[in-house]
């Protein structure tokens, strides 16, 4: 029996793997690594300053490069947008525009550089924003917002001159909003509404429409970041900065494009420390929308399953549209924590609470049966031939006396519940204007989640315009689907941020032994031997069957006996991927003329197909055990990435597999494993064992140690397979492939 070697890993160390990007992060004054700086063993960020964007959305002074106030100019509107905006925000405006003396009675400065040292922020209006930027770089103003549309979006000179935009700022003290940005950051917000706030980001202007409207509704917004194309500041620095305001619950963004993964992954880390949730709609799922996003804002894009698992990791809650974004966005800032993570429905309908159950259980909402007593409790007001087990059918919501209200007051009481939900598919006065009352009453006496789903098409209704919607504590959907989204996303949310430990405090901040081992093995721009690539393995303590590389057919009958029969044996070379496909393996042989015949056979191949063998491999035959993949491959966006799946000769066909940025720990690896349509393998079926999951685990968490470690050393690697033995066995990695950058 092979003996294990999976226990040698401590806890810490399985916490502690994180896996470098292509790229270091450039050094600037802005956030990115510097020479001295908290850096991980590859030499990037793990922590990110918060900016100080206070006079950004505040400024108490203000320039508009490019002012007008000339009848039909576009700049006009913009000027005098401002000015009213000013004026309200008490900030004083200076306009600037060398033609002019004066632009809506106020004198009119001919350049930057007559700008007095308070201005916080300066509004730039003319077609060629790049002089006006390096000369603002070099005064006292804060900030700047370079209105002009184009630049990396419209191609190669495009995006050159973003990257001249980019430039100017660098090393000095203004930060850059923009280029093909607008105004919103100094919209106008209400202020007569309380309670948390939502603090929205957008690279597209147009689509915080439906979350800016919340307003109307009833839900407070403080902030409303449009980023355009990100020449400087960019998403991740807004919600670093919205995770550290008191006044936000909820952080929404409509995201087209990530200027920086390992920015995004530390400004994600920041929110999930301070519980802050961030709700995101991602475009570029398809290749489609891929390439029109890029088009747009001129950024990598990134693999759509790498860029869903880094928002899973940690945290950020990607919704599909701005109708999810504003509903999800509006429960998540006005719900407070959970008491309890059960649902119960309640419904005047059977057949609509029966329908609504379905769809809430079947996206993971768990619905618990009411105990007896509570059933109990509940037909002392709804009629015992009724359904009261979860969903709650009451047959009619009671109008004439206090007995909906009882019913209401009893299902908030379960301690079971933490959730309750009332799908109403249409009005029906006066039963549902009662019925919205009472939930109204009943959620003013309670922290738990009360939420309704009012289904009418029209919407004017007196229950839903005024009552539902003039409460601050009952959240109201129109909708089956997005109530359960947001509220899955509610308790997902809180189950997260309750067990999160940053990825970032175990990141290894120094070369392990293991590393200089392997860096000897690597060979640019080759593709290593499966010999090599297993030495890369062993260096990490991954093992490999026992096997001997030998070149003449007396050195394999040498080499099986100690190995032990039966053997495999298989052609060794670099670039040589598929070597089943070329008749390049022999399984199963038991005796020492199959070993002789068996190597006269490979290298006769081999030679045929005019392969340059390294030598032959004598291996032991590994015989039971479930076939996994695990491998490392390269991100445009994040850099190198961590793959688990059912491995074996079908693996491209199958396609079972779960990807995880680095950093991560344990949990993450073992969440992987969840995810898998095999997962029942490892948990074994039909009589056979379960699988040494945790080795499994160990073997993940070593790749990424290496995928770190080993930085751009490596460009891609694979093991499989990897039989996972029974439990207490481990895990032995029977074939590798490594490519070397």
């Amino acid at each position: 029996m092979l003996g294990s070697t999976h226990g040698t890993l401590t806890t810490h160390s399985r916490a502690a793997g994180v896996v470098a990007c292509g790229e270091r992060t450039r050094t600037t004054v802005h956030g990115t690594a510097t020479p001295g700086e908290d850096t991980d063993v590859s030499g990037r960020p793990l922590h990110a300053p918060v900016p100080d964007l206070d006079r950004l959305f505040r400024p108490a002074s203000m320039a508009v490069v490019g002012a007008s106030d000339s009848e039909g100019r576009p700049n006009t509107g913009i000027t005098r947008r401002l000015l009213d905006w000013a004026e309200r925000a008490g900030a004083r405006l200076h306009p600037v525009d060398p033609g002019r003396t004066t632009v809506f009675d106020l004198p009119c400065l001919p350049s930057v550089a007559d700008l007095p040292d308070t201005v916080d922020l300066a509004v730039v209006l003319v077609a060629d924003p790049l002089p006006v930027i390096e000369e603002l770089a070099g005064t006292t103003v804060k900030f700047a917002v370079a209105f002009t549309s184009g630049f990396a979006g419209t191609g190669e000179e495009g995006a050159a001159a973003q990257a001249r935009l980019s430039a100017a700022v660098q090393g000095s003290g203004l930060r850059l909003l923009g280029p093909s940005t607008n105004l919103h950051a100094v919209e106008e917000f209400r202020d007569d509404l309380e309670g948390p706030a939502i603090a929205l980001i957008t690279q597209s202007g147009h689509q915080g429409r439906p979350v800016l409207a919340l307003q109307e509704l009833g839900i407070r917004l403080s902030h409303w970041a449009p980023t355009g194309n990100e020449a400087d500041l960019e998403a991740a620095d807004f919600i670093s900065y919205f995770a550290s305001q008191p006044e936000v619950g909820a952080i929404a963004a409509y995201v087209e494009g990530l200027k920086d993964g390992r920015g995004f992954l530390l400004a994600a880390d920041r929110a999930a420390r301070n519980k802050v949730p961030v709700v995101a709609v991602k475009a570029g799922r398809t290749p489609t929308g891929a390439r029109t996003a890029a088009s747009h804002t001129g950024k990598l894009t990134g693999a759509d399953d790498v860029v869903d698992a880094a928002m899973r990791q940690f945290g950020v809650i990607r919704v599909d549209g701005p109708d999810e974004l504003q509903d999800t966005a509006a429960l998540l800032a006005r719900a407070r924590p959970p008491q309890a993570y059960g649902v119960a429905v309640y419904s005047i309908s059977g057949g609509t609470g029966g329908h609504f159950s379905d769809l809430a259980t079947a996206a993971g909402l768990r619905l618990p049966t009411l105990s007896d007593a509570k059933q109990a409790e509940l037909h002392q007001w709804i009629p015992d031939h009724l359904d009261v087990t979860n969903p709650v059918d009451n047959g009619g919501h009671p109008v004439g006396d206090r007995r909906g209200r009882k019913i209401i007051d009893a299902l908030l009481a379960d301690p079971s519940v933490g959730v309750l939900i009332c799908p109403v598919t249409g009005p029906f006065p006066p039963m549902s204007d009662r019925l919205a009352q009472d939930l109204v009453d009943a959620a003013e006496t309670t922290d738990k989640l009360v939420c309704v789903v009012w289904g009418s098409p029209v919407g004017t209704e007196e229950a839903y315009r005024t009552t539902l919607l003039g409460s601050s504590r009952v959240v109201t959907f129109r909708t089956f689907s997005n109530c359960i989204t947001a509220v899955r996303a509610y308790l997902d949310h809180h189950r997260f941020t309750a067990r999160y430990r940053s990825p970032f405090d175990d990141a290894p901040r120094t070369m392990s032994p293991s590393a200089r081992k392997a860096q000897a093995l690597l060979h640019p721009g080759r593709e290593l031997s499966e010999h090599a690539a297993k030495q890369l393995l062993r260096a990490y303590g991954i093992r490999v069957p026992r096997e001997q590389l030998v070149t003449s057919a007396a050195a394999a009958v040498r080499a099986a006996g100690p190995v032990g029969y039966p053997v495999v044996m298989k052609a060794s070379a670099a670039q040589l991927s598929h070597k089943t496909e070329l008749g390049l393996v022999r399984v199963g042989l038991t005796s020492a003329s199959q070993v002789r015949d068996a190597y006269r056979e490979l290298t006769d191949i081999a030679r045929y197909e005019r392969i340059q063998l390294d030598g032959v491999l004598v291996c032991q035959l590994v015989q039971r055990g479930v076939e996994m993949v695990v491998g490392v491959t390269h991100d445009s966006l994040f850099g190198p990435t961590v793959t688990v799946g059912l491995g074996g000769v079908l693996v491209e066909v199958l396609r079972d597999a779960a990807v995880r940025v680095p950093p991560f720990g344990e949990d993450q690896a073992r969440s992987m494993l969840r995810e898998l349509r095999c997962h029942a393998l490892l948990e074994g079926v039909r009589g056979a064992p379960p699988a040494d999951v945790d080795a499994l685990v160990e073997v993940v968490l070593r790749v990424q140690r290496m995928a770190l470690e080993l930085g751009d050393g490596i460009a891609e690697l694979d093991i499989n397979p990897l039989v996972v033995l029974p439990r207490g066995q481990g895990a032995v990695a029977l074939d590798a492939l490594a490519v070397c950058r």
